[in-house]
């Protein structure tokens, strides 16, 4: 059953918005960083505000962004190829020109044989401050990035290669790179950081990848094109959006099985669950829409929110979530539990993979 209605809300900025948080058992203001790509910036908003209280720079084409759980590092995943040895990152401040060259030199005979491969940067930086702590070279444009629960990995998909790559957080050196499958999209891992899931949208499947040893151990079948992907809080279900049947599925991760799928309409993206687990949120981006999936009754009810909503992430806490469009420089504040239009934020450009603390 499809429902759509209009939110009859009008738009509520500055104090209203302060005052609609402190309505809800915050412990601490929530901040999310905003990658905007094609402006080599992320930005630093206060969800209790709306407003910008931060830029970090010197980002090229910024895209996938994850930050470790204990709210130390941002990891930054970059769009942007280049030839390994036509050039390599700008030095990170606090960082001696000998270790930055020892960093970026070929690991191996094998590394040196291929210095022509294409390489991007993924940047690490303290996420308190925007300062550069490591620039890690992976082979191949960077989509989307995720963080293992035990804050020990970063993984970094590259569609260009049908592979992901992990990074060791605690050495900052590349430790696997993974053929997945046909152009993985997104990361999600278990909550015991022990085994990741790899959506793969050319071959309509989850990699499922033991990270003991990072082989994959088996695929899980989808429909078809998946994408963004969320876990339900107790790690036994994860939901994945089907980009081009424009619906999302529901798998049991014990059995590998798809069990539910609710159809939502063209092109989705960006998926989260509410903060209480009873709903999904979904953005259509060729319907200008976001729908609400009601878990229980399998309800799905939509709001216009144009022009093409893109990524989208709750803010725990709040009883908000953020949306960004790919058609526009904006993010929009919106209500969890009826869509309703709160805020709508300027960007210098559009908003990418969100990551929200409760502090800096």
């Amino acid at each position: 059953m499809l429902t759509l209605y209009k939110s009859s809300r009008t738009l509520v900025v500055g104090t209203a918005l302060a005052t609609l948080l402190s309505t809800t058992s915050l412990l601490a203001a929530p901040y999310v960083y905003v990658p905007v790509g094609g402006a080599g910036q992320i930005l630093v908003i206060d969800a209790e505000t709306g407003k910008s209280v931060d830029t970090y720079t010197g980002l090229e084409a910024v895209h996938g962004l994850a930050g470790t759980p204990d709210g130390q590092l941002l990891i930054a995943g970059s769009y942007t190829e280049r030839e390994l040895g036509s050039g390599e990152p700008a030095k990170p401040q606090g960082v001696s020109a000998e270790d930055h060259a020892a960093h970026h030199a070929p690991k191996s005979a094998e590394a040196a044989a291929t210095s022509d491969m294409m390489v991007s940067t993924v940047t690490i930086l303290r996420q308190s401050s925007g300062e550069i702590i490591r620039a890690v070279d992976v082979p191949g444009a960077v989509h989307h990035v995720s963080v293992s629960p035990d804050g020990r990995y970063a993984v970094v998909t590259q569609p260009g290669n049908d592979a992901v790559t992990a990074i060791d957080l605690t050495t900052y050196e590349v430790v696997a790179t993974v053929k997945s499958g046909s152009l993985p999209n997104y990361v999600v891992f278990s909550q015991d950081s022990n085994t990741l899931y790899v959506s793969n949208a050319g071959d309509n499947t989850i990699a499922v990848i033991g990270m003991d040893d990072w082989q994959v151990r088996t695929s899980i079948a989808t429909g078809e094109s998946p994408e963004h992907m969320v876990l339900t809080q107790d790690g036994n279900t994860l939901f994945v959006n089907n980009n081009d049947d424009g619906s999302v599925g529901s798998i049991d991760l014990a059995s590998g099985q798809m069990t539910e799928s609710y159809k939502i309409g063209d092109r989705l993206h960006g998926l989260d669950l509410s903060e209480d687990g009873t709903a999904l949120l979904v953005a259509e981006r060729d319907g200008d829409r976001v729908a609400r999936v009601d878990l229980a009754s399998g309800v799905v009810s939509t709001v216009p929110m144009a022009p093409e909503p893109y990524h989208l992430t709750t803010i725990p806490g709040s009883g908000l979530a953020m949306v960004s469009s790919s058609d526009e420089n904006a993010l929009r504040i919106i209500r969890q539990d009826d869509l309703s239009l709160v805020q709508k934020i300027e960007l210098p450009d559009v908003g990418h993979q969100m990551v929200v603390a409760q502090s800096r």
